[in-house]
């Protein structure tokens, strides 16, 4: 059977690719396994020079690369213009700082000399999800290549075209053959990746579900494995919030590409007494957005990726609201091509109700009233999610107090979530383990080796 590319916005078949056979697969296996046994021997010198020539790559084909994001899964073009801006400066951030990074670090000990190298651990399999096509693999790859890996990318089947297109990026760049190679094969072979010795340690951006499955193969073969799983993310508004700040930011942070990112805000918990307030000014600023066509660039809402996931988005809304819950903003799919919903807010939600309950992916946005700053804790950590979160108040110590007691992996304050490579990145709970980016994210996949000199000095 065939992996087509549906574009979103129409419904128009864009492309049809051939799966791998299991022959390419092995060629491409061969391949990656190939290039590491050279690449880790490289400097860091000559891989800063491939992450800043694919940086520059990045900027100057900018335009083209995000219609293609677009056409494929329905992205605003602005979005994928600043998605592949991202990409560039993560992999400018590595080239510059990933010797650092990955120095040897001396420890004092009886021994004459001691210390911790890190080294590559070989071909990682990078499973990938559509949402951010080109950020999940270049947020994973600058770090990974950069500590001397190979990488192997079984990328979401909507978007193969990007991820062939990454896979050029690559060669037309210089990278050793190999080094960075691209697998279309549906998700019924990932076990088989995993269990072949030439890849080494696995990495996966998905849903909670396919996290399972993925942790549970990996283990099976005994490999390391980072999991960037779902989201539910809590954005509480405390009494003495700036309330017109984050009604501004709140429908930014629920209806960045769609609401189809793991990290936007999906569960706005207020305090009772500004509640009324909160959900007026974010309704008025989400039916500011206009919903049409990703490639216009007044666009700020798109369609669905895919069908299936309107139907989803579709059926939790409509089971919230027979629970009770109170529709302050759209509410219904769009009569047009696409898979268009509307912007939609639901106030009076509990934590009984799917949205509060599940992660909704798109742009659906559940209000949901706390009594005070403690029963605000309270709901946002009732959640089998812990990715990321935030706090609103003008009372800053306090707020980094309460931070803490957030049970997510981060948490931001007064401001938008949102992934940096200067900053570790990942989940607590069924949102995954592990972590991303920063100096903590280039060494998840190295051998954190001690090294150990004597004659051992006498006391």
């Amino acid at each position: 059977m065939s992996i087509q590319s549906i574009n979103p916005a129409t419904e128009e078949l864009i492309e049809e690719f051939q799966p791998f056979s299991a022959a390419e697969i092995d060629a491409a296996l061969d391949d990656a396994r190939k290039a590491f046994l050279q690449w880790r021997e490289s400097s860091f010198a000559d891989r800063s020079t491939l992450f800043h020539r694919i940086a520059g790559y990045l900027r100057a084909h900018k335009s083209e690369l995000a219609r293609l994001a677009t056409l494929e899964m329905g992205k605003p073009i602005i979005e994928s213009e600043a998605e592949v801006e991202k990409c560039a400066w993560n992999c400018d951030y590595y080239a510059e700082n990933a010797a650092h990074f990955l120095a040897d670090e001396p420890i004092q000990t009886d021994a004459s000399e001691s210390y911790v190298a890190f080294q590559p651990l070989g071909v990682i399999l990078a499973l990938m999800p559509w949402n951010f096509p080109y950020w999940q693999v270049f947020r994973f790859a600058a770090p990974a290549l950069m500590a001397g890996n190979a990488a192997v990318l079984k990328h979401a089947s909507n978007v193969s075209r990007v991820a062939l297109e990454i896979e050029r990026i690559f060669k037309e760049c210089g990278a050793p053959h190999g080094l960075f190679r691209t697998v279309l094969v549906p998700g019924s072979k990932t076990d088989t990746l995993i269990a072949d010795k030439r890849i080494a340690a696995v990495t996966l951006t998905g849903s909670d579900s396919v996290g399972a499955q993925v942790a549970a193969a990996s283990g099976r073969a005994l490999k390391k494995n980072v999991l960037e799983l779902g989201g539910s993310d809590a954005f509480i508004v405390l009494e003495d919030a700036d309330i017109d700040g984050a009604a501004a930011t709140a429908a930014r942070a629920r209806y960045q590409n769609t609401g189809q990112s793991c990290i936007a805000a999906k569960r706005f918990i207020v305090v009772e007494a500004v509640a009324q307030e909160f959900e007026e000014k974010f309704a008025a600023a989400a039916s500011q957005l206009r919903v049409g066509d990703p490639l216009d660039s007044t666009t700020r809402i798109g369609p669905l990726a895919r069908a299936d996931l309107r139907d989803t988005l579709e059926r939790q809304v409509q089971e919230t609201l027979a629970m009770g819950g109170k529709l302050l903003l759209g509410g219904n799919r769009l009569p047009r091509k696409g898979y268009f919903y509307e912007t939609t807010i639901i106030g009076n939600v509990t934590p009984a109700m799917p949205i509060f309950r599940e992660e909704t992916f798109g742009p659906v946005a559940a209000v949901i009233r706390a009594r005070d700053a403690n029963h605000a804790i309270e709901l946002a950590n009732d959640s089998d999610f812990g990715l990321g979160g935030n706090l609103w108040t003008r009372n800053v110590e306090r707020g980094q107090q309460l931070a803490r007691r957030i049970e997510s992996g981060s948490v931001f304050i007064n401001g938008m979530t949102a992934s940096d490579p200067r900053l570790p990145f990942g989940g607590i709970k069924r949102s995954g383990y592990g972590r991303e980016l920063s100096s903590f994210g280039i060494r998840e996949f190295t051998n954190i080796k001690t090294i150990w000199v004597g004659p051992k000095k006498e006391v």
